[in-house]
């Protein structure tokens, strides 16, 4: 891992940094969220403020910021579902492709699933659009494997994505609790 990367999860007063970060993404790869670009630039700043407010306090979501030297260049969700499983996430990953080469998507995964551990997790889930190739090498080098289960992606519904899984054992960094 590069010494100048450092991941730290979003502060509640960082509702510009994730706005930032989330229409830089959506610009850079818009096939690889639910959300469109148009959807980012229309939505209030509040929409933003409260979504940073929460994600650095809730116990079920969080969102984890990657800075290279002090400056933002990434971002992950990690949430958990509300079924009786309570099965856990990381979502919407993404890294500024001028520092991709650093493996800062590899620590952002990593973390994440560090405090997804902490909060109770035994298993990591990712959705993995099956036409973005590049996404899934990724999670298999990082241990995650098909579940068997696939599901239309709802904003393209001619197109599929499958539901990739790690045991957190197996992640790196992540101590079981």
């Amino acid at each position: 891992m590069n010494p100048s990367l450092t991941v730290r999860r979003i502060a509640a007063d960082q509702g510009d940094v994730f706005r930032e970060l989330r229409t830089a993404s959506l610009r850079d790869a818009p096939y690889a969220f639910g959300d469109t670009l148009e959807d980012a630039l229309g939505a209030d700043a509040s929409v933003f403020d409260s979504t940073a407010a929460e994600h650095a306090a809730s116990r079920t979501a969080a969102t984890f910021i990657l800075y290279t030297e002090g400056h933002p260049a990434g971002l992950i969700g990690a949430c958990f579902d509300d079924t009786p499983q309570r099965r856990a996430f990381v979502r919407e990953l993404w890294v500024a492709p001028a520092v991709r080469h650093l493996r800062g998507g590899e620590l952002l995964v990593n973390t994440a699933s560090e405090w997804l551990a902490s909060e109770g997790a035994r298993e990591i889930h990712a959705w993995v659009a099956d036409e973005n190739r590049n996404a899934m090498r990724f999670y298999e080098r990082l241990g995650f494997g098909p579940t068997g289960d696939h599901a239309r992606i709802a904003r393209a519904p001619d197109q599929w994505e499958t539901l990739l899984v790690r045991d957190v054992r197996f992640a790196p960094g992540v101590q079981e609790h």
